[in-house]
């Protein structure tokens, strides 16, 4: 659904803090602090995920999973897969 390094990425889009997404999501900070420390995708209960999630999307951050699309427009960051150059080098 999400990844750590995806949320942590969405907060710095956004300027904001652990505690103001927490905020904003209706969970604690501790809760976000948690899914942040996740490795890959974020674990946690479904119905803290998805606040946050809707939490990102209404403050105007548009999460893009794998192989997907965005057609909204607007500007964004997205992480090439790494090539296998890069991989060698233990580049990103």
């Amino acid at each position: 659904m999400i990844t750590s390094s995806q949320m942590r990425a969405a907060r710095a889009l956004l300027g904001i803090d652990q505690r103001t997404l927490a905020k904003l999501a209706g969970v604690s900070v501790p809760t976000i602090q948690r899914m942040e420390a996740s490795d890959g995708n974020v674990r946690g209960i479904v119905e803290s995920l998805t606040r946050v999630v809707d939490a990102l999307n209404r403050a105007g951050v548009e999460l893009i999973g794998e192989n997907a699309r965005s057609d909204d427009g607007g500007r964004g960051v997205r992480l090439k897969q790494a090539t296998p150059q890069q991989s060698e080098r233990g580049e990103p």
